[in-house]
């Protein structure tokens, strides 16, 4: 595409994100589809933070050229301390961020943490990498990255 179509079709996805946000009360900028994310990213609209913990980046997949940042400590479950000033390091506080996860769960939460840190543009990619549970409890077949057959890489 284009440089123009990029910032027309950018604008586009930003506005839905936005009208998503307010109809689901979020308290940051908004939630896009992988299929979007992967739009942003690639035509350079926004970056990509994955939260997910470094195993699940390196053994199930993760995106090429994205960012790390876990949003809980692996040891103990709780919230990584130093998220927002990893975040802040990486990253400027008009930069257009989406967050990444296993399904959108994280990602939320992440997104709303670098909201309330300043971050103007935070966004959540909905269904995350590997989506939502099906019935035998497998994830993979109900939504997310890799369902959507969009770019990634295991290793």
């Amino acid at each position: 595409m284009t440089a123009h179509v990029d910032s027309l079709v950018n604008e586009d996805i930003l506005k839905r994100a936005g009208d998503y946000a307010k109809t689901h009360s979020l308290a940051y900028a908004g939630a896009v589809t992988p299929a979007e994310a992967h739009q942003l990213v690639q035509s350079g609209g926004a970056k990509l933070v994955d939260v997910r913990f470094r195993f699940e980046r390196e053994y199930v997949g993760r995106v090429p050229e994205t960012v790390g940042i876990e949003w809980k400590d692996i040891n103990t479950g709780a919230v990584n301390p130093d998220f927002v000033k990893t975040l802040s390091e990486q990253f400027g506080k008009d930069d257009k961020l989406v967050f990444l996860c296993r399904s959108g769960v994280r990602s939320d939460a992440a997104a709303k943490a670098a909201s309330q840190a300043g971050f103007t543009h935070a966004y959540n990619i909905l269904e995350g990498f590997e989506g939502d549970l099906d019935e035998a409890k497998h994830r993979g077949n109900k939504g997310g990255w890799r369902r959507a057959g969009l770019p990634w890489i295991q290793g």
